[in-house]
């Protein structure tokens, strides 16, 4: 991979320079659009949606990772490094997300890019499956799906935005400060909610909950790894069943980037009903984060009680 990238990046700096030569006159400066807005590339939707919270209209985001695409399977394309190459600012999840991100990062020409790990600061969780033998895969990377890790990382893309753009520094600030108080709030809710109940077990498809699971005291448990990889075993699944019995698991939760079919043969064979519920890797849905997360939220109290 790091050759292919190597050979890429050489091409389009080749043809990169050969068009700043011939266009010197008419190419944008600053890493800005025409429209002066700061040009960001993000990796992927819900690293968009923090981005877009806090600089709304003073930023210009692309995604890098098409919707329906693992972001720890993707691979950059020549056009991905073009993109990073004209960016004021590149934005990813980090925890292992995107372990292509390092090497592609080196491909770039562009020195003067601000680069952003959203997840600065923040705890990790050890991945605990099998997958995590895999040494850019020591963490589970979804930080995201916390309502205090996406408090975190969109505080550390509005310190970018800060950095990029000073003379907006308010306007980021006001953005980001909305953006808390509605996590905030939002948290507060279902920490009271989730705190009345004495059943806290659910189960999905994968282990995409951790760090929401760490928020409200609640424990996962899923019939794929964090990283969603394989199949389970029939041992896996016979364990499955006996939990789900045991634990009077009423809801079997099927992700948007996973395939159902495991969760809707363990859902028949304890019972329950397979519902699907979001991880904001991609855009479907058709809801914010805010409210993406609220219906997440709801829908996993509503199977609790």
């Amino acid at each position: 991979m790091l050759k292919k990238l190597i050979f890429l990046s050489a091409i389009f700096c080749m043809l990169l320079t050969f068009s700043s030569c011939s266009n010197k006159q008419t190419s944008p400066t600053n890493n800005t659009s025409q429209s002066n807005k700061l040009k960001v590339v993000v990796s992927f939707n819900a690293i968009r949606e923090f981005a877009e919270a806090v600089g709304k209209d003073k930023v210009e985001i692309e995604t890098i990772i098409p919707s329906g695409t693992e972001a720890h399977d993707f691979e950059p394309k020549t056009k991905d490094l073009k993109a990073l190459s004209d960016a004021k600012i590149f934005i990813y999840n980090g925890f292992g997300m995107e372990p292509w991100s390092d090497e592609t990062l080196k491909a770039v020409n562009n020195k003067n890019l601000i680069v952003v790990n959203a997840s600065t600061g923040s705890t990790p969780i050890t991945a605990v499956d099998a997958e995590s033998s895999k040494s850019n895969e020591k963490y589970d990377p979804h930080l995201w799906m916390s309502l205090k890790g996406a408090e975190n990382e969109a505080k550390n893309i509005k310190d970018a935005f800060v950095k990029a753009d000073p003379s907006n520094k308010d306007y980021f600030e006001k953005n980001y400060l909305d953006f808390y108080n509605k996590l905030e709030q939002l948290y507060k809710d279902y920490n009271s909610k989730f705190s009345t109940l004495q059943n806290k077990n659910f189960v999905t498809g994968h282990a995409a909950f951790a760090y929401l699971c760490r928020d409200f005291g609640l424990k996962q448990n899923s019939i794929e790894g964090v990283f969603a990889e394989g199949e389970p075993s029939a041992k896996k699944l016979k364990e499955l069943v006996d939990y789900c019995k045991e634990k009077h698991i009423k809801t079997i939760f099927v992700e948007d980037m996973v395939s159902p079919k495991v969760s809707e043969t363990l859902a028949n064979q304890v019972g329950a009903k397979a519902q699907k519920i979001y991880t904001l890797e991609n855009t479907e849905g058709g809801k914010d984060y805010i409210e993406t997360m609220k219906n997440n939220l709801d829908m996993i109290y509503n199977s609790l009680k």
